[in-house]
């Protein structure tokens, strides 16, 4: 059986499949994809590469038979995975770029052999579609905002709290000078695919639990929507110890390398005096990690933190347990107004 089915019938089965299959490059694959599919391409990237050039430049007639060829060949070895995994009659849903021979190819191999497949009509392009016009009109309107100074524990409430937004986890990046120390980030396009995946499951009645961030998050940028839903949300700042602040930090700071540290501390010399400066590299020199904390939190982060012209609350998170309990009475209260 196969059923080709357009975005929005595609999206409302997607849960009903046993596999989802990516059927482009490995090279796409790897930039974006549809949230839990798997990398069965019908071409690699040397393959598409090739195959695209002798279409383009030679023969399109060529270009088929040649990609049809390597089709096959990849099909042999993935056909041994599939069957291993997902018996015969299972539910799969696939796509390619734009609907077209990759994805029917494979499509065809698996309904012949006795799969439910059901295939993407307008491919990935389809689905980049229905995400962007999601994150352009999305209908939550109603987000708890959690604002303060670096090492105050944002983070890790918004982590426990529910339903809530992670942004740092899915942009994998701090929003600060050192915020890529978390390592490679999401794509674009990869980040606003789980940011649309996430705002699907959650009931737009519910208040959510967001954490305030630049609009620029590294390389990854919040939509503009999500992020005016952001400035308009209810405003709670949070507020800890600076023990317990330079706490928090180090546990970032102690996997950092010397080059990153270095670099890191060269962007951000432009905002800082020259004593701090010079304070910094001396106690980072003698390994001093908590004082190099302590000299950034207090002459660097919180004299450039912009605390807003509205806030709603402040609670002080000395007590995380206590911290959760207020967030989550406050969440029943606006729930019931």
């Amino acid at each position: 059986m196969l059923i080709d089915l357009a975005i929005d019938d595609f999206i409302a089965q997607k849960s009903t499949f046993d596999l989802l299959i990516d059927a482009r490059s490995p090279k796409e694959f790897h930039e974006s994809h549809v949230l839990n599919a798997q990398n069965f391409y019908a071409l690699n990237d040397a393959e598409h590469q090739e195959v695209g050039t002798l279409y383009k430049q030679v023969s399109r007639n060529d270009a088929k038979i040649l990609g049809a060829r390597y089709i096959c060949q990849n099909m042999a070895l993935h056909l041994q995975q599939i069957a291993k995994t997902y018996k015969i009659g299972s539910k799969i849903g696939i796509y390619c770029a734009r609907g077209g021979l990759r994805s029917s190819s494979i499509a065809i191999i698996l309904s012949h052999i006795g799969y439910q497949v059901y295939r993407l009509k307008g491919g990935y392009k389809s689905y980049r579609f229905y995400v962007l016009t999601y994150l352009d009109h999305f209908p939550h309107k109603r987000f708890i905002v959690l604002g303060g100074n670096t090492g105050c524990g944002k983070s890790e409430l918004i982590q426990v709290l529910k339903p809530s937004i992670d942004l740092e986890k899915l942009a994998n990046h701090l929003g600060s000078s050192f915020g890529s120390i978390k390592g490679a980030q999401p794509s674009q396009k990869a980040f606003e695919n789980i940011l649309c995946e996430i705002l699907c499951k959650i009931d737009p009645n519910d208040y959510i639990f967001i954490e305030a961030e630049s609009k620029k998050m590294g390389k990854c940028t919040i939509p503009a929507l999500l992020h005016e839903r952001i400035l308009q949300g209810y405003r709670v700042e949070i507020t800890a110890p600076l023990s317990q602040r330079i706490e928090r930090i180090l546990k970032d700071y102690n996997c950092i390398t010397p080059e990153f540290f270095y670099h890191a501390i060269e962007m951000i010399s432009p905002y800082i005096k020259k004593s701090v400066k010079a304070e910094v590299l001396l106690a980072y020199e003698k390994e001093d990690l908590a004082e190099v904390s302590k000299i950034l939190l207090v002459a660097y982060y919180d004299l450039v933190y912009k605390k807003p012209h509205h806030i709603d609350m402040i609670l002080d998170n000395s007590n995380q347990q206590v911290t959760l309990e207020a967030l989550h009475t406050l969440r029943e209260k606006l729930s019931h107004l």
